[in-house]
Formats: structure tokens, C-alpha cells, sequence
């Protein structure tokens, strides 16, 4: 069976962003791993779902030469339960002051989310 094990973002604030989906989204975090000789922090948060997310920071943040707006990751989704937890977590989000970038609604797939920016603008879509 082929499976996304995780996705991994370069962060400039790995403990800003680790609180956010802790905080947010209830994933657990791991211990940091630490290479000091490289200067590269990281964290893998973990949902109960087996879904996770690892979190990397480096002195310098690599770019990749071919990253533009146009390609690269667009979006990745957090299922949340329910309509009513969609509805409930964007609201909080929208008090403690982020960025909301879609209202929940019903897409023409039949999907009903929100899509909010994370403290480092990445594009993070609450499901049902």
C-alpha cells in the first residue's frame, strides 16, 4: 500500500508555527531533533489520524531554484470532523487574528471547507 507518509515545511519560526497547529489542530508534537553542526532544527507533529507534518528550520533557508507562485505545494488539508467544527476553529482563528482566505462554504465537489493562511502565509484548508 503507497501512502503520503508527511509533508514538510521550511519554517522561519519553527516554534511560532509549532505552537499554531498544536494549539489549532490538536497535533502532537515531538521531541525537537537538533543538528547543531548544520544549524537544522525539526519537529514532527502527529494526529491521531497517522497524518503528519514536519516542521524544519535551517539558518539558511534553502529556495528551491524552481519555486515560483505558480508551482510547488498550493495547499494542504486538516479535517476536522464536522461542519460545525469548520465553522467553530475558522471563527476562532478569525478573533486571534489570522488570516482567513476562504469563508466555509460548500465546494463544487461537495467538499464543505474554510482555508485559512498558517502564521507563515502556507494556504491550510479546514475540512469537515
Amino acid at each position: 500500500m503507497i501512502k503520503i507518509d508527511h509533508i514538510a515545511l521550511w519554517t522561519k519560526d519553527i516554534e511560532r508555527m509549532r505552537r499554531f497547529y498544536v494549539e489549532y489542530f490538536q497535533f502532537v508534537s515531538s521531541e525537537k531533533y537538533v543538528n547543531a553542526k548544520r544549524g537544522f532544527t525539526s519537529y514532527f507533529l502527529s494526529s491521531g489520524e497517522g497524518a503528519r507534518i514536519e516542521l524544519m528550520h535551517i539558518d539558511a533557508i534553502p529556495v528551491p531554484a524552481c519555486r515560483t507562485d505558480e508551482i510547488g505545494l498550493a495547499h494542504f488539508a486538516v479535517s476536522v470532523g464536522s461542519r460545525e467544527a469548520v465553522n467553530r476553529l475558522t471563527e476562532q482563528l478569525r478573533r486571534d487574528g489570522y488570516t482567513i482566505l476562504g469563508e466555509p462554504r460548500t465546494t463544487g465537489d461537495g467538499c464543505y471547507e474554510s482555508a485559512i493562511a498558517d502564521p507563515e502565509g502556507n494556504r491550510v484548508e479546514i475540512t469537515e
